[in-house]
């Protein structure tokens, strides 16, 4: 019965793994009712490693190559299993093969705003996404980290905790930069160096290596992308703010004007053209100033001088409305006023 049992066996002579590319990171060859044969043959391909797992622990690790299967080339496993040199019998033994190639084109981005200090504007919270890459460096704490006894573990079942590894990252990558938040976008790659930095050492933890990681793109939330712009524009405008006011308010006059000529009466008439042309002229000459520090800085005269001719024009529209000044003298005068503006 005994000799039945044996001739029923089934040996493996070849252990290989021909990748499926489907994302696999760990493969587990199948062993239910086979038994190793001594002297067999290990193919380890290039981009791959394989792992020999007695009773749950972890015994020899082989890279590329092919290896004939003895008690030399097993040390671990020899001792484990408590063989002798002459050791020359078929064994059971569980092996895991594990891919090392790059996992290129890995995704990460913030679901949520992260928040951030920023030497610039305090609390900040941005939004980002780029690229990562990496592979398996040491099967055996992958093993025995991550993928453990399951048949086959992929790169999706990885991808959730990867980037989350990466996320909670993203703040020390900031600080570690020393880069505000308005050049980031202008120093991606120094940014994804300082974010790979921070982050390699809870990949190496998992027995992996991160290759790589790009950033593509950073960004606030809509409402306070608003209020950097505003910041932006204020800075545009930096030493020339005086100037970007008499700027605004000279392109406000129109709408001044008219709206005091809607006052009614020959008052309001008066008032309308006279304010209007006054004002005009008496921006135009402070816009005038301001764009050029060269020119004569007499802006208190000037404005003492429309106030004057505004307050004349008042008056004879008041005299004008009362009957004493006919039309002809009211314009005469007004125009002989606003000619002193020049």
């Amino acid at each position: 019965m005994a000799l039945m049992d044996f001739i029923k066996k089934q040996f493996i002579d070849i252990l290989q793994w021909t990748e499926d590319g489907n994302g696999t990171l760990a493969w587990r060859h199948p062993m239910q009712d086979f038994e190793i044969q001594y002297g067999a043959q290990l193919v380890v391909r290039e981009s791959q490693m394989a792992v020999f797992v007695n009773e749950g622990k972890v015994a020899d690790v082989f890279g590329p190559g092919t290896y004939k299967l003895t008690t030399q080339t097993l040390p671990v496993l020899t001792y484990l299993k408590n063989w002798d040199k002459l050791f020359e019998s078929p064994f059971k033994s569980d092996v895991y093969f594990f891919s090392t190639r790059q996992q290129i084109d890995q995704r990460w981005g913030t679901p949520q705003p992260v928040t951030i200090r920023d030497k610039d504007f305090g609390a900040v919270r941005l939004r980002a996404f780029g690229n990562y890459a990496y592979r398996i460096t040491d099967p055996k704490a992958f093993h025995t980290e991550i993928s453990g006894t399951r048949e086959r573990y992929t790169v999706e079942d990885l991808d959730g905790q990867l980037r989350g590894l990466i996320l909670q990252h993203i703040s020390d990558a900031v600080a570690q930069s020393g880069i505000p938040f308005l050049d980031l976008a202008a120093n991606q790659i120094e940014f994804a160096q300082q974010l790979q930095n921070a982050t390699s050492a809870d990949f190496a933890r998992y027995g992996l290596k991160l290759e790589a990681v790009t950033l593509q793109n950073v960004s606030l939330p809509d409402e306070l992308q608003k209020v950097l712009d505003q910041k932006i524009g204020m800075g545009m405008i930096g030493q020339n703010m005086q100037q970007f006011m008499q700027y605004q308010t000279a392109q406000a006059l129109p709408k001044l004007a008219e709206a005091a000529g809607q006052g009614g009466g020959v008052a309001g008439d008066a008032m309308g053209l006279g304010a209007g042309v006054a004002m005009g002229q008496m921006l135009a000459q402070q816009l005038q100033q301001g764009l050029n520090p060269t020119a004569a800085a007499a802006p208190a005269a000037a404005a003492a001088q429309a106030d004057e001719v505004m307050a004349l024009l008042e008056k004879l529209g008041e005299l004008k409305a009362k009957g004493i000044l006919t039309e002809e003298e009211f314009s005469a005068k007004k125009a002989e006023l606003l000619k002193k503006l020049g």
